[in-house]
């Protein structure tokens, strides 16, 4: 399942000569992934981190993504799960998930995340 959501993110992109850091918005969420709009050229297959502190959730998260599609600045990346420290950071992003998941639809602020009934990246 994809969520709406309206966070601030910090795209870091590695370069060889350099390191890229773009701040962003982050507009949807799956569990496996997220769309982002940021003022960077991100190649298809292209890798970066993500990094944003998830609503409800105090602790931000960064997250290697690869960009699976693209239409003009906004990206749809998913989450690379490579190491112990990834699978953390997605099983906290999961724990994040079903806390909202279980709220009652009143208590949530219109800034947060918003069910939509899509297909996640993941």
């Amino acid at each position: 399942m994809r969520y709406k959501l309206d966070v601030p993110i910090r795209a870091i992109v590695h370069k060889t000569e350099k390191t890229i850091i773009t701040e962003g918005r982050g507009t949807e969420m799956s569990e496996g992934g997220m769309c982002l709009f940021a003022g960077v050229e991100l190649s298809l297959g292209g890798q970066l981190e993500v990094e944003f502190t998830p609503p409800y959730s105090g602790q931000p998260i960064r997250a290697r993504a690869v960009v699976r599609n693209r239409d003009g600045y906004r990206y749809g990346v998913e989450f690379i799960i490579q190491d112990k420290k990834c699978r953390e950071e997605v099983a906290h992003l999961r724990e994040v998930l079903a806390v909202y998941l279980s709220r009652p639809k009143s208590h949530i602020p219109a800034s947060h995340f918003h069910p939509q009934d899509t297909v996640g990246f993941g």
